[in-house]
């Protein structure tokens, strides 16, 4: 490049970039503010059986302080929360209600609650969550703009209650397995003699997404048949709702204890602290496990134990007490969904 050309280029190169310099930065937009003035729910108390749900008007009186086109479609949602009583519910929500009057600014949004009988107990308007919809099953709906409403007394007879068995009760890693969920009249202990939609998923503790359900039998069964994997996974049986889920049952399968342990000497002198290394299969972190050595013929006592480590490793640490053949063998009590297992016993000689 000649001299004459770089002195050109230098020049433009200055002008765009005293030009880009005197652009203003563009402002972020901010997400426009909802302000809540009235909450009104059409009753006070409400009953409820089974599986039906009783719908309750809703009224809320609000504004947004924006034009942006997408306020003018907006529906709003109403959470409410318990205040008192006992039920498997702790929040239910009116959702996607209606602006029926006024202006985005200055309107009235109408809708209902539709009130389950897991819900039995006493329940207050919390807040108000503008939006198109409300998913509230996994509680990570973005926080409401507060408000403190009305209150609502519900009354829930003959609530649902769910029930599971695994079969195996204990699946080996690797295995395949089922899972029989029932759901039935918590009053009665029977079925409630319809076809049910449940929802039987290997899922977070009922906190993923809607994976899609299936009718059950009239007699309230529903079995369903899942590949085995060798890593730990969680379930969930759960009945849904329009907003919130109607009643759900979070559980991880039994797993056995698979324990192996080696010594890292098979003979030392007495006295001499010999390391012995093991594995224990699955999430066992912090899980205890025993050293165990054999009294007489038939009697195991621990003398010893250790934690589980990150890497499902663990060290104990045995100490042959007298000359000659010592047997040993570590023990997995029972933690968290794993059973109790021992490993192949093994000898260190005293010398």
């Amino acid at each position: 490049m000649g001299t004459s050309t770089a002195r050109i280029l230098t020049a433009v190169l200055a002008v765009i970039g005293s030009t880009l310099a005197a652009v203003p930065a563009a402002q972020a937009v901010p997400d426009p503010e909802l302000t809540v003035t009235a909450v009104t729910l059409g009753r006070a108390s409400v009953a409820v059986s089974g599986l039906n749900t009783v719908a309750v008007p809703v009224t809320v009186k609000a504004g947004y302080d924006s034009d942006q086109p997408w306020v003018e479609k907006a529906l709003l949602n109403v959470v409410l929360k318990r205040t008192g009583g006992s039920g498997p519910v702790d929040l239910i929500v009116a959702g996607e209600l209606k602006r029926t009057a006024g202006t985005a600014r200055n309107g009235t949004w109408t809708g209902s609650l539709h009130v389950q009988s897991t819900a039995n107990g006493t329940f207050q308007v919390d807040g108000v969550v503008g939006g198109t919809n409300y998913d509230g099953s996994d509680g990570s709906m973005v926080s409401p703009t507060p408000f403190a409403g009305p209150r609502i007394a519900i009354t829930g007879v003959h609530q649902p209650k769910l029930g599971v068995s695994v079969i195996p009760r204990v699946v080996p890693f690797g295995s395949a397995y089922q899972v029989k969920a029932a759901v039935y009249d918590s009053a009665t202990g029977k079925p409630y003699g319809t076809r049910i939609l449940l929802q039987v998923v290997r899922s977070n503790l009922c906190v993923e997404y809607d994976a899609g359900s299936r009718y059950a039998s009239t007699a309230g069964l529903l079995v369903t048949n899942f590949e085995g994997v060798y890593g730990d996974v969680n379930h969930c049986v759960r009945i849904r709702g329009r907003y919130v889920d109607v009643l759900k049952l979070p559980f991880t399968p039994l797993r056995p204890g698979l324990v192996a342990a080696v010594p890292r000497l098979t003979s030392a002198p007495v006295g001499t602290v010999v390391e012995v290394d093991g594995s224990v299969a699955g999430r066992t972190y912090r899980c205890r496990v025993e050293l165990q050595r054999l009294y007489g013929s038939t009697q195991w006592r621990a003398v010893g134990s250790a934690s589980v480590r990150a890497s499902g490793r663990f060290t104990l640490k045995a100490q042959p007490a007298y000359v000659g053949n010592i047997h040993y063998r570590a023990f997995f009590p029972a933690c968290h969904h794993y059973q109790q297992g021992v490993s192949r016993s093994f000898v260190i000689r005293g010398s």
